[in-house]
């Protein structure tokens, strides 16, 4: 399964200083910066995506395993 399309990350809020300065000394107070593009994966459709693939992996091996059993069967009555 290519999990290059199940990748999501979040961001994730930085902090940065803010310099204020009070009447005798100057100190850091950190302030947030709010990420409103956020990138959250919804969990339902990342489900129902390993879903469709499972069951494409699965048609895909019927199709191969039925294929191998006609050619035998074939080949079986062709010899005799």
């Amino acid at each position: 399964m290519s999990t290059e399309s199940l990748n999501r990350t979040s961001n994730v809020n930085t902090i940065n200083s803010e310099v204020v300065e009070t009447s005798s000394t100057q100190t850091l107070r950190p302030t947030r910066i709010p990420s409103f593009n956020t990138k959250r994966a919804n969990m339902d459709v990342l489900k129902q995506r390993l879903f469709e693939e499972k069951k494409k992996e699965k048609n895909i091996r019927k199709l191969i395993l039925s294929s191998v059993i006609i050619s035998i069967g074939a080949l079986t009555i062709l010899t005799y």
